[in-house]
Order: C-alpha cells, then structure tokens, then sequence
C-alpha cells in the first residue's frame, strides 16, 4: 500500500469538500494509471484496488470505466506505428499518450501493443479491438454531424482555411444565413491556396479548410461538401464571345491566364483536359496569377482567356465585360471538400458549419 498524505478536507463547506474529493479522486485515477493494477492507493475512505475506485466506509468499489478518449488514443497509435507520432497527431505529450494506453491495457488485463525499437505492432488483442476502436470514432463523427442539426444555441470560435475561389465568391453569400442561424459561432478564415491550407492543417493552425479539389494524403480525411462547375471565360469583343459552347480545338488556339499550380481550379481544370487527351503543354499560358480576382481583371484586359467558377464573374457577366462558354465535349464538374486531420476530430462547431453547407440549397 502507498499512502498519500493530502490535505484533510472542510466539516464546515460542503461545496469545497465535494470539490476536493473529485480533485483527489483525479489525482488518484491518474497515479493509478501511471503505476497500474496490482497498486493499492488509499485516501481517507477512498482507495483505488486493481482498477477499482472503492468507498471503504460503504463497503462499495467502482471499476473505472472505458472511455473514448482512450480508443481514440489507441486507434492513432495503430495507425502511426509509434507513441510520438500519435502524440504528435493528437497534439499530447508522448507521455500522456503512453500513459492511456497503459491505462486500456490495465482495463482489459492483457497487452494491446508490442513495443519495439522499430514500429508498433498489435498483439492478438489489439487486432480485436482495432475494429470497435475504428468503429467508435467513426461513430462519434456520425453523432456530431447528425446532433449539429439542432445546436442552435452552439457557441464557439472556428479557424478554417478556404481556397481563393470558395472564400472570394462562394461562402460571402453562405457567412449570413450562417450566422443568423448561429449567432455565437465566430468563424476566422484564411484564404489561402490549397497546398497552403494543406500545411496549416498539418501544423494544428487550422481546424479544417475548404478546398477545390480532392486532397490524396495519408494524414488527412477529405469529404465532399458542394458541388461546383468550371466553364471557359473570354473578354467582351473577343473571336469567341456571342457563342454558348466552342470546341477544345478553338479554345486552345487563344492565350490563356490561369491560377497558378498547387490551387484546386488548375488542377481541375488540367485533369479534365488530360482526360480527354489535351497536351497541357499546347496550351499558350501567358500569366500564371495567384487570386482569381487577378485572373479576371487580366481576362477583362483582353490578355488572354480562362477556366474558372462562373461563381466567381457574376458581376463581371452582369455588366457585360465577361462572358461564360461551354467547351464542347468536356464537363470540368467538382466538388469542393472538407479536409482535416484524421487523427483529430472535428469540434461541433466545425462539424455544424459543414452541415449547413451540405444542405444549404445551392443556386447558380
């Protein structure tokens, strides 16, 4: 038996004793935790024996109980293959880390991991908790996003990065009814291209980002959120306005200004191309610029033409200076995407904010 010599606790305050007994029962839980079962800590009535919480004085013992926390915890270790990856991910200490998976394998009395110099690997015990591991933080996700429908009251501070278009041209029109809808959530957004969103998500300086085009990395999940279409954008006055839709032949015979590589609506935009068997490099790329509003003011200069949203040129179309064509044969359709961390999971208010885009009815 180790025994700890704490402070006795107020006969005269109820609400400070309540108080010190939950601190003490913590600091119990967590030396348990780090010494494991086969420990004997006592407190006053209170012990903590192989993983029970128990009151000596009613004779009563309580099992400490599994938690999330702790799947979630293994689930990224098995998936990292060491400690200080997973710490890394989860944005903990390594030794917290080591310290609830200590804490699982005390609760299921066996090893879930085998420890060695290279990567981690599952006993026999791991491997059949991974599934229930995978499943409850797959559920989790599913609870968030189903309850985000009715958090009204919600209250929170959102850091997300949106790519040039989606934060220019799309979500303006969506922050209002949002926030009527959400009156205390805040929301702080970079608009930044998707390469940079990517290594802000990666560096925890982003809770989530918006993106123009699926995101294949192994540290991250990438989910449809709205869909969107690319059309060909030509000047007033130029060879090709009056008409609704050109061949690829005619629109490649004209200079083009484009976003620049690493955004979403180049590579969307180059990928359809290749599809349907366009060199890229026959195009006659003139410009190269990194905002779609630098595209447009180039374009409406007679410059050169594009492929962008036409989310984006509505006022532009309105006044006359812009016109919107279909080139005949390619359909340069997408989805913009939600990417974070697979390794974290959304807060509410994220999870909140991407279901209302999903349903919000989208207008061209």
């Amino acid at each position: 038996m180790i025994l700890l010599n704490l402070p006795l606790l107020s006969k005269r305050d109820n609400g400070a004793k309540e108080a010190h007994k939950t601190i003490y029962k913590r600091v119990f839980l967590i030396l348990h935790q780090i010494h494991g079962t086969g420990t004997l800590w006592s407190w006053g009535e209170h012990a903590i024996v192989n993983g029970e919480l128990c009151n000596g004085e009613k004779g009563e013992c309580r099992t400490m109980a599994l938690n999330y926390h702790q799947l979630h915890i293994f689930y990224t270790v098995a998936q990292r293959g060491s400690f200080s990856a997973a710490a890394q991910a989860l944005h903990m200490t390594q030794p917290a880390v080591t310290m609830q998976i200590q804490s699982l394998e005390d609760y299921f009395g066996t090893k879930l991991l085998i420890r060695s110099t290279k990567r981690i690997e599952l006993t026999e015990a791991g491997q059949t908790l991974m599934p229930f591991a995978r499943q409850s933080v797959e559920l989790i996700r599913e609870t968030e996003q189903a309850m985000s429908r009715h958090t009204s009251m919600l209250e929170g501070r959102l850091q997300l990065g949106s790519s040039l278009t989606i934060g220019e041209y799309v979500l303006p029109r969506l922050l209002g009814p949002f926030g009527q809808r959400y009156p205390h959530i805040s929301i702080v957004m970079k608009v930044i291209n998707t390469t940079q969103i990517i290594e802000e998500i990666l560096n925890h300086q982003l809770n989530f980002g918006l993106v123009e085009a699926p995101v294949q990395h192994p540290d991250l999940v990438s989910e449809p959120v709205m869909e969107d279409e690319l059309k060909l954008i030509v000047p007033a006055g130029h060879p090709l306005s009056g008409r609704r839709s050109v061949t690829v032949e005619e629109a490649i015979h004209y200079p083009f200004v484009l976003r620049e590589k690493g955004s979403g609506t180049r590579q969307v935009m180059e990928d359809e191309l290749r599809r349907c068997g366009v060199d890229i490099n026959q195009l006659r790329t003139v410009m190269e610029l990194g905002s779609t509003g630098a595209v447009k003011s180039a374009v409406e200069a007679g410059i050169g033409i594009t492929i962008i949203s036409p989310s984006s040129v509505k006022h532009e179309q309105a006044l006359g200076l812009l016109e919107v064509l279909d080139i005949e044969g390619l359909s340069f359709k997408r989805m913009f995407y939600s990417i974070h961390l697979k390794s974290t999971l959304l807060p509410v208010t994220a999870v909140t904010f991407l279901t209302f885009l999903r349903e919000y009815p989208q207008t061209t």
